[in-house]
């Protein structure tokens, strides 16, 4: 095109955020955490997720309390990531799994070795999810990463993060059952993710 021929920029010039910055932001009162989240650079709100988004995290949360307990499960924590993406991401997953009691981080942030699952609750941020997310997860060297589509009725499981990646990606449908690594005993029914639907709101 006559712009690019130019050598002008197609798009406007976008400012990327650092961790320091929002935190600076969040004293003054300006930023606010619960609103925002902080990948790779950019501020994503997080608010205006539909009601099967809530549903289905209320279930696939019941299932995880009553797997792991109470006192290992969190919504929506901010956590650390891989050396090299930390100053400019700080993700805050739909549902997160500690290895050890979660009051252990009342005052710092827990990191992917901390961690024995992370959970996405995916509508229009799937392929978001997927990619993106997917990648900063595996390079924080996460063990274990479920992404459950709302919209396609499916959980995806990542597992074996290497080189950035995670090596074996899996899809279950609501006819199947997959248990955690973290508790080989215990399968997750991939229809119990979307339980709400036998119900009327």
């Amino acid at each position: 095109t006559a712009l690019r021929e130019l050598g002008l920029p197609l798009d406007p010039p976008r400012k990327l955020w650092t961790r320091e910055e929002c935190q600076q932001l969040e004293r003054a009162g300006i930023f606010d955490q619960q609103i925002f989240e902080l990948i790779e650079g950019e501020l994503f709100n997080k608010r205006g997720k539909n009601r099967p988004h809530a549903l289905t995290m209320m279930c696939v949360l019941k299932w995880l309390i009553q797997t792991f307990s109470i006192e290992f499960v969190n919504t929506e924590t901010p956590i650390n990531v891989s050396p090299e993406d930390n100053p400019t991401s700080e993700p805050q997953p739909d549902l997160i799994v500690f290895r050890t009691a979660a009051k252990q981080f009342r005052s710092v942030s827990p990191s992917g070795s901390d961690l024995r699952l992370l959970v996405e609750i995916s509508d229009s941020s799937l392929k978001f999810d997927l990619v993106k997310k997917g990648r900063l997860y595996a390079r924080a060297g996460l063990s274990e990463y479920w992404v459950v589509d709302t919209t396609g009725r499916r959980l995806i499981v990542h597992r074996a993060p290497k080189d950035g990646m995670f090596q074996s990606i899996t899809e279950y449908s609501t006819s199947e059952s997959v248990a955690p690594l973290a508790a080989p005993q215990s399968p997750f029914p991939v229809a119990d993710a979307f339980a709400w639907d036998d119900y009327s709101y």
